[in-house]
């Protein structure tokens, strides 16, 4: 999509300057709904379920149409054989037909109830596909966020081994350090430079793969706008319930409005057994000009003024004009004998009513083993949030204690690079056990058929990327 259509999402707002997308999640996900190519395919279905339903629902009601005809006659074996009467030459018409099915066996009933479950059906496929295109823009862009975030965190770790070279050079002049310890602050920092250098281009390529999602252009700067914390991590987890069932999921509506819609067509295989009845209703009007009058314009009436100068004065003759045709009746059908067309469409019905049955057992096993491995997956995000919450905050804590322990002299440099190690590793296990709790709380909200929770954006703005 261009870039003005994107830009009027709610939240999201556009740099002129630098033409940088500001997106939150709920951006994304507007985004993402609006291009999808899967759910573009979901809305078509819609689409082609609700005329399909039309078309159902046309045969149970009456039928108008009005037609109009024009004959010219150049040879009549019928005046030719009986009488100059006949021999019409211009013949115009113009009809009005009124039909209406009043009985076919339930075939109208069960058609057009079929096909009201299918267009449910089909809705129902496309809050599903819905809701699985909302699940792969929050994974794509909390997989930014995280690898954003262990990109800052490998960038601070470089600037403090960094700022730890400095520091161990000035104690060398000073005499309080040797040159095995600048050696080793040296390493160190050069074992972490590549890991940020790696750190930046996941980063990197976390972007393009959420720009592949939305399909911006690779060259599109964006800014990721939404922030995910513990505080928001934990409210999240209060609010979860687990214990709803399935029954709600999309799909397995889906798969149960597909069985009774097999089970009508059933019905309507078997309708083709019974009689037919329609009842109808023609009203028009005819018109027999003689030669050389052309176009009729008046009312078609019987008088001895139209007759010949010769004619016998009893005989009446046509003006030429339109006269009214009016018929009424009721047309029967009987099948006899069909080739056994119709049993073979019955079992044909049969067949496909057994089948989508088996499809509803299917997804509904499917569903049950994706909310049990769902709630699984949400049991150890919750575990492990739960222990590294406060992991974080005491790595720290030790790692400022190493430090200014080591600047008084009283521990090594070895000490702090396990400090400095064991913080990375904390921060890195905090964000992403944040992230995995969010995006298994949005799994599991899938599974159950709830809505998807979304987090809001932060106030503070990433730099773009």
């Amino acid at each position: 999509m261009a870039l003005p259509a994107m830009a009027s999402a709610q939240s999201a707002s556009v740099d002129v300057a630098r033409d940088t997308v500001r997106l939150t999640v709920d951006d994304a996900v507007a985004i993402a709904l609006r291009q999808s190519d899967e759910l573009g395919v979901a809305s078509a279905l819609v689409d082609v379920a609700d005329a399909q339903y039309g078309v159902a629902r046309a045969n149970a009601l009456p039928q108008l149409r009005v037609s109009s005809s024009y004959l010219h006659v150049y040879e009549s074996a019928r005046g030719q054989a009986v009488g100059a009467v006949f021999n019409q030459p211009n013949t115009y018409t113009a009809n009005a037909n009124l039909s209406q099915t009043l009985f076919q066996g339930g075939r109208l009933l069960a058609a057009a109830r079929a096909g009201n479950v299918l267009r449910e059906a089909a809705r129902f496929d496309e809050r599903e596909q819905r809701a699985n295109v909302t699940l792969i823009v929050q994974r794509s862009y909390l997989q930014a966020l995280f690898v954003d975030r262990i990109a800052v965190l490998q960038q601070q770790n470089l600037a403090l081994a960094t700022s730890r070279v400095t520091q161990v050079e000035q104690f060398e002049r000073a005499g309080q350090a040797a040159r095995y310890d600048v050696l080793r602050a040296r390493v160190e920092r050069a074992n972490i430079e590549p890991l940020t250098i790696s750190a930046q281009s996941d980063r990197e390529l976390a972007l393009l793969d959420l720009k592949r999602v939305l399909n911006l252009p690779v060259s599109q700067p964006v800014e990721l706008v939404s922030r995910i914390d513990p505080a928001f991590a934990a409210a999240l987890l209060a609010s979860i319930d687990d214990t709803i069932t399935v029954a709600q999921r999309a799909s397995i509506r889906s798969a149960e409005l597909n069985l009774a819609a097999r089970q009508l067509g059933v019905r309507v295989a078997r309708a083709d057994d019974f009689t037919t009845l329609t009842a109808f209703f023609q009203s028009g009007y005819q018109a027999f000009p003689p030669p050389g009058q052309g176009f009729p314009t008046t009312r078609g009436s019987l008088s001895p003024d139209n007759c010949a100068p010769n004619a016998p004065a009893t005989q009446r003759c046509q003006n030429g004009g339109f006269f009214s045709d009016r018929q009424a009746g009721l047309n029967f059908s009987v099948p006899v004998f069909d080739g056994f067309r119709v049993r073979s469409n019955v079992d044909l019905a049969r067949a496909q009513a057994r089948l989508a049955e088996l499809q509803l057992q299917q997804q509904r096993e499917a569903v049950s083993l994706d909310a049990a491995r769902a709630r699984a997956e949400l049991r150890r995000s919750r575990a492990v949030f739960a222990a590294r919450q406060q992991n974080a905050a005491e790595a720290d804590e030790a790692f400022r204690l190493a430090t200014l322990r080591y600047a008084r002299g009283l521990s090594t440099q070895l000490e702090v690079s396990d400090a400095q190690l064991a913080l990375l590793t904390a921060q890195s296990t905090e964000a992403r056990a944040t992230y995995d709790l969010v995006l298994a709380s949005a799994d599991l909200a899938r599974a159950l058929g709830r809505p998807i929770p979304l987090p809001s954006a932060a106030s503070a703005p990433s730099a773009p990327q």
